[in-house]
């Protein structure tokens, strides 16, 4: 519920939302920014690749969606090994592949912020593993902040700088993870 309410996607009630002192929701004054004028690359636990588009079309629509590209698609493209398969159609892929697909199409969308819901979750072992190396070095060279959903500990040690616990939309605990 935290990412989608970020997104826009759900409007919760009562709730004040602002990124990087930009308010993007505020109930008590009836102002909602819409999901499209926020600025968010979402990257769900299911890929939802357009399925009537090749990998190259998925990124082409992130491009077109940006309004003002900050990355080179050539450059995300290198960075998560997605050459090999531009031309390929989603129901081609495995299921890493298709989340390396989501993750570049969220990023060239040029967002202010990352939203990764559970990203690996529905992954086997060897896929969690070689993309948790390729989130570890887009994390170390983009400047993005990303708020990263997940329950897994490996995946949290390895990403996280700062960890958020949340017990029934509630925090519990706010610390450092470095």
């Amino acid at each position: 519920l935290l990412l989608r309410s970020i997104a826009g996607l759900i409007r919760p009630r009562p709730a004040r939302i602002a990124v990087n002192g930009v308010l993007w929701q505020e109930e008590e004054r009836g102002y909602f920014l819409p999901p499209h004028r926020r600025s968010v690359g979402y990257v769900f636990q299911e890929a939802r690749l357009f399925p009537h588009l090749t990998v190259e079309g998925n990124l082409e629509y992130a491009i077109k969606r940006a309004s003002q590209p900050q990355l080179v698609r050539e450059t995300v493209v290198a960075w998560l090994g997605l050459k090999p398969l531009l031309l390929r159609w989603p129901t081609h892929l495995s299921g890493g592949e298709r989340q390396r697909v989501a993750i570049a199409r969220a990023l060239l969308t040029s967002p202010r912020l990352l939203l990764m819901d559970e990203p690996l979750a529905a992954l086997d072992k060897t896929a969690r593993a070689e993309l948790l190396d390729y989130l570890e070095r887009l994390y170390q060279t983009l400047d993005i902040p990303v708020l990263y959903v997940s329950h897994s500990q490996e995946e949290v040690a390895r990403l996280a700088d700062h960890l958020i616990n949340l017990e029934k939309g509630r925090i519990i605990a706010s610390e450092s993870a470095l």
